[in-house]
């Protein structure tokens, strides 16, 4: 498959890079600084100059023509405010999802997070609350085009080797942790597997493997 990945100098977007050309897929990684292309390239991708807060539909539907998949991946990140949480999280998802659908790119895996689809606890750090909102918002916005797409929640990430092993399954797993080269395997195996689309999925740390934990969702 040809797969774009939107916040492509991610830490889970490298990971998934390097697990999906090492898989023999072709991975395009969109990267709002061009200093980054050196990290894309030692995953075996290549990359692709584009802002997502600048660009415009037809932008990114020029990269984006061609792909099998695309995967949003992009976040504003620790340190950002408010106003990011939206033009990032959720605007970038929304402009990501028009170009799939101007292009006929059906499959569309986005990267959320567990706590989306929920109020915000009372008393909730108000940037916390827009992340949640933002993540929430792109949801929605995704679940309602027509695409093959797959929402993936992952819990509280860690930077500690990957397991191989987790717990995938629908809202609402109990809260947990999970290490970000698992959620770049199981994203792999998500995009790999047809009869994933259409499900939100939580994940968290656990003791199923990666492809046995993605084929019981066939069940």
């Amino acid at each position: 498959m040809r797969i774009v990945i939107a916040g492509g100098h991610g830490k889970i977007a490298l990971l998934l890079a390097e697990f999906l050309t090492g898989r023999g897929h072709s991975v395009i990684a969109l990267i709002r600084n061009s200093a980054h292309a050196p990290e894309v390239y030692a995953t075996g991708a290549e990359s692709v100059v584009l802002d997502l807060e600048q660009a415009v539909v037809t932008d990114l539907a020029a990269t984006v023509q061609g792909a099998d998949a695309v995967v949003f991946a992009a976040g504003a990140g620790p340190g950002s405010g408010v106003a990011r949480k939206y033009t990032v999280d959720r605007d970038g998802s929304v402009l990501l999802a028009e170009a799939a659908e101007r292009v006929g790119t059906r499959r569309f895996l986005q990267i959320s997070a567990m706590g989306a689809g929920l109020a915000p606890a009372a008393g909730t750090d108000e940037v916390w609350a827009a992340y949640i909102d933002a993540k929430t918002q792109a949801e929605d916005d995704l679940r309602s085009r027509d695409l093959d797409w797959t929402i993936l929640r992952p819990g509280r990430l860690l930077d500690s080797p990957g397991t191989g092993s987790v717990t995938l399954a629908p809202p609402r797993l109990d809260r947990g942790d999970i290490p970000r080269a698992d959620v770049a395997a199981v994203c792999a195996a998500l995009l790999e597997a047809d009869h994933t689309a259409g499900h939100t999925l939580d994940l968290i740390a656990g003791s199923t493997p990666i492809e046995a934990a993605v084929a019981a969702l066939a069940r």
